[in-house]
């Protein structure tokens, strides 16, 4: 190319710029929300703290995948991340070895986020991604650096009519790249821990070390590294859950620093606003778990049907819309009547009461 495009063609590669004002601000703010989640999770039961790490956990893989358009049975890897955690489960719904796979490299991630990252420790996770040896239907390396003269680029729209959005570094780059990477993300180079990660993430993608992979790698990478930040193994928020909320700027933005200079301020202000968005969001959790565990103490001397329960602990958990008798009939697979008897049953127990409205629009909520 007869100009620099992109960063990792700068003379000064790899040697990252921020202002450190700023984005300690924003750490700043991120260790007052850490702070505060220590603090809740510590006054919890372990019930309460296992189950926080289990949705987080979940969330995590799910919208990690999701995020590269990679859809993952939910329910398949709950159970397979509730397996691991040692939580027992209800769920006989049957896992495979990609969704083992997924949970397996995330558990080595944070759950030993302080042994060095090497390429056979990325190699692994890798293999664990596409244990097929495919992507769809193309065969790729797998646990492999890329190889090949074609250059890699990041691509969308119909054919004919594409727009590059990037070119990673020609694949005999790589290895000397990724070395460089892995002896940086490996030293104790004075960088705060959570600023850390945010470099770590867009220089990986800015590698693009793989054939595939390369977003949902990253992110298990920032995992770890989040993980050292918070100086303990378990995960009890999810930054790719809240990556999802705002893909479209996710890579947006990822696209415009990649083709400024080395100053990557932007980046990683944005990246921390979703970690500490992350952090917010497991504490609202956390409250609703503690109101779920409060309710069900209040309750359990009350007799409730397996429906009834079923669908009460889906009102805990976030159930989309309005509970209707419809609804509950659907969701419960049991007739209309039933489920008016089923309602009925809850409301005089004072477990459930009638929404606002009447009518075709009468539903039903939780008591305050």
């Amino acid at each position: 190319m007869s100009r620099n495009i992109y960063i990792w063609q700068d003379k000064d590669w790899p040697h990252f710029t921020w202002d450190e004002v700023e984005v300690a601000k924003s750490v700043g703010q991120i260790k007052r929300l850490q702070g505060q989640l220590s603090g809740e999770l510590s006054a919890l039961g372990f019930e309460v703290q296992s189950i926080t790490q289990l949705d987080a956990m979940t969330q995590e893989l799910l919208r990690s995948s999701e995020i590269e358009g990679q859809f993952i049975n939910a329910d398949s890897l709950r159970l397979s991340i509730a397996r691991h955690l040692g939580i027992e489960t209800d769920n006989n719904v049957i896992t495979d070895h990609y969704v083992e796979g997924l949970v397996q490299a995330m558990a080595d991630a944070s759950g030993n986020y302080l042994r060095p990252v090497n390429s056979e420790r990325l190699f692994g996770w890798h293999a664990a991604l596409f244990p097929t040896g495919y992507s769809g239907s193309f065969r790729i390396s797998v646990a492999d650096w890329r190889q090949g003269d074609e250059p890699m680029q990041v691509v969308s729209g119909a054919m004919g009519k594409e727009r590059v959005h990037f070119e990673a570094p020609p694949s005999a780059l790589v290895p000397q790249m990724m070395s460089d990477f892995l002896a940086w993300v490996n030293s104790d180079n004075n960088v705060e821990p959570i600023v850390k990660a945010g470099v770590a993430h867009l220089w990986f993608l800015t590698v693009h070390p793989f054939d595939d992979g390369n977003g949902r790698i990253a992110r298990t990478l920032t995992d770890l590294l989040l993980a050292r930040a918070d100086a303990m193994p378990s995960r009890y928020y999810s930054v790719s859950a809240q990556i999802c909320t705002d893909k479209k700027n996710y890579y947006e933005i990822i696209e415009r620093t990649q083709k400024r200079n080395l100053d990557i301020t932007d980046w990683l202000l944005w990246f921390n606003k979703m970690v500490g968005s992350a952090i917010e969001c497991s504490l609202a959790k956390i409250d609703q778990l503690v109101q779920k565990h409060d309710y069900w103490l209040r309750y359990g001397h009350v007799v409730v049907n397996a429906r009834q329960k079923l669908i009460v602990n889906r009102l805990w958990d976030g159930f989309e819309g309005k509970l209707t008798s419809s609804k509950w009939a659907k969701i419960a697979k049991c007739s209309h009547d039933t489920a008016l008897r089923d309602i009925k049953d809850l409301i005089e127990k004072g477990m459930l009461v009638p929404g606002s409205g009447g009518g075709r629009s009468t539903h039903y909520i939780l008591p305050d």
